[in-house]
């Protein structure tokens, strides 16, 4: 084998950190959860108000935020009774922008 190559996939990540990050992709393969977190781009809601917005199903929505909280895409916050959802860091907006870009180029 050419030690270039073989040199180079000495760099590669372990099996683990590639699961983890075929995992994070996986969720951004549904397209409700990219609604959601476009929604959150704007603001923080709370599931009455997203599902209100998204024309969605207050389970349906609670569903979907809990992948992305369990995937650390979402963070929330409680105010009394009321949970508030909200991006869990500028990396999701960036790997969203980004995203767009690429399926927008010609």
């Amino acid at each position: 084998m050419d030690n270039k190559l073989t040199c180079k996939l000495e760099e590669l990540p372990d099996e683990e950190e590639m699961y983890d990050l075929a995992e994070l992709f996986k969720v951004f393969g549904d397209s409700t959860r990219i609604r959601i977190l476009f929604a959150l781009f704007v603001s923080e809601f709370c599931v009455n108000d997203l599902a209100e917005n998204l024309q969605m199903t207050q389970s349906a929505v609670s569903h979907q935020l809990k992948i992305l909280k369990v995937n650390k895409l979402v963070n929330s916050r409680r105010d009394g009774k009321q949970i508030y959802y909200y991006l869990a860091d500028d990396h999701v907006r960036t790997i969203i922008s980004m995203g767009r870009e690429h399926i927008e180029e010609k």
